[in-house]
């Protein structure tokens, strides 16, 4: 497994649990000594336990020697970085290619060699051709096999998925990669096999499928708030069509981390790049990105219209629940955004906080949820980790200078907002206005 990133760590640790012998080769050494330390890099629930118990069973190991790992492999996935390049969005496969001449070299033997990176169409054929190159006698298939695993909850997806994805083109390579992933078929996970370039725009195809649901429901939040509508209800009343289906469909400050917003600029420049147009995604893309700054807008208006002065408390920096990644968070836009307005900002997260700290300079980290709301004018739920939605909602508002929650991912009911102290401020709800003047009150924008 090349590469030990969030896909090639979490899949070299499964495909261990399997029964497979598992070598995960990266090149930063660091890493590579911490993880043979027990020292898991990324937040993931249950990867931990997953990488001791197999790593006790001698079945997966770590090194930075890929030559060697590629001549004792049967099988080669390449799992390392495809980053949006400058300019224009499309995915940067140098990682890749790099990956694919030094696996070139020391094939021993036939090998399958598997890209899991999220990649252009094309790029396994390509891969083939570099191999072939740089090996004119290596004895070798290629495949793609595109990762379709949720952050927070990747463990289960690979043991329970809903498809696995397989692009080949050789009977040998095929046969190889129904027996890794038979464990699977044995429990009726459909295995799907297409060709080489069907794999890897079908992987493109969903994310920006998902990425263009949320986008949707954000807008009509936003309609919802003009026409006095509740989004809640029409999310369920759309979401219950089967042909719709309910996931994907909550409002919020826009679709951040280390898919959505990579893989849809990546789609739109392969299209370009194939003289299709692809308007849907392109509106996806900019409508995301206005979003973000949007959503500043809201915190300000909630505060009475100016942020020079105020202390703004935020819970939650990573893009999702059950993740340490910030990667286009949307923390990363409202965050500098609220500061360049004159705020101060103090925020707090359950584990993303080392990571935001190096990318996030001038906020107040602090240790715990109450902390937040200390002196603060108002409170923004960025993101719905379990422990912001049993608050105590009056300890909260005792702390602050002014009772303000808004709340951008409505982990609060209206009906319980109504009885709090909060003027409350949530995304495609009517507003609950609390003041000295009126004591409870639902204020509809118009």
């Amino acid at each position: 497994m090349v590469g030990t990133g969030y896909v090639g760590l979490v899949s070299g640790a499964c495909f261990s649990e399997f029964g497979f012998e598992v070598i995960c080769v990266d090149t930063d050494a660091e890493k590579i000594e911490r993880l043979k330390q027990g020292e898991i890099p990324i937040y993931e629930p249950g990867l931990d336990i997953l990488v001791q118990t197999n790593v006790a069973a001698a079945r997966l190991s770590f090194t930075t020697e890929l030559p060697d790992a590629v001549r004792q492999a049967d099988v080669v996935f390449i799992a390392v970085g495809t980053p949006s390049r400058r300019g224009d969005g499309a995915a940067d496969i140098g990682y890749v290619e790099k990956a694919a001449r030094t696996i070139a070299v020391n094939l021993n033997g036939f090998t399958l060699v598997v890209t899991k990176s999220t990649v252009p169409v094309g790029t396994a054929r390509h891969i083939a051709l570099l191999i072939r190159e740089a090996n004119p006698e290596a004895e070798f298939e290629v495949a793609s096999n595109p990762e379709f695993l949720r952050e927070g909850a990747a463990i289960e997806d690979f043991m329970h998925p809903d498809r696995v994805l397989v692009g080949v083109e050789g009977e040998r390579g095929r046969n190889i990669l129904q027996n890794l992933y038979r464990p699977l078929s044995l429990r009726n996970a459909p295995v799907v096999f297409t060709d080489l370039n069907t794999a890897e725009l079908t992987k493109y195809a969903a994310n920006a499928f998902l990425a263009t649901k949320i986008t949707f429901i954000n807008e009509m939040a936003d309609l919802c708030e003009a026409t006095g509508a509740n989004v809640q209800d029409l999310a369920n009343g759309i979401g219950l069509d089967g042909r719709i289906g309910a996931k994907f469909l909550h409002p919020g400050p826009g679709y951040g981390g280390s898919c959505f917003p990579k893989d849809t600029r990546a789609l739109s420049s392969v299209a370009r790049e194939a003289g299709v147009s692809a308007t849907i995604v392109d509106s996806v893309i900019a409508a995301n990105d206005a979003r973000k700054v949007k959503m500043v807008d809201r915190i300000e208006e909630a505060v009475g219209g100016a942020l020079k002065g105020k202390r703004i408390g935020i819970l939650g920096v990573s893009f999702k629940p059950g993740t340490d990644d910030v990667r286009e968070a949307p923390s990363l836009t409202i965050l500098p955004a609220l500061a360049e307005r004159g705020a101060e900002v103090v925020a707090y997260d359950p584990v993303a906080m080392p990571a935001a700290s190096k990318i996030l300079p001038g906020v107040e980290w602090v240790s715990d949820s109450y902390s937040v709301t200390r002196d603060a004018h108002a409170v923004v739920i960025l993101t719905e980790w379990n422990e912001f939605r049993g608050l105590d909602l009056n300890r909260m508002a005792e702390n602050m200078a002014e009772p303000v929650l808004v709340d951008l991912r409505n982990v609060y009911t209206l009906e319980e907002m109504q009885s709090s102290p909060f003027r409350y401020f949530s995304v495609g709800r009517p507003n609950i206005v609390q003041s000295a003047e009126s004591k409870t009150g639902v204020e509809i924008r118009r």
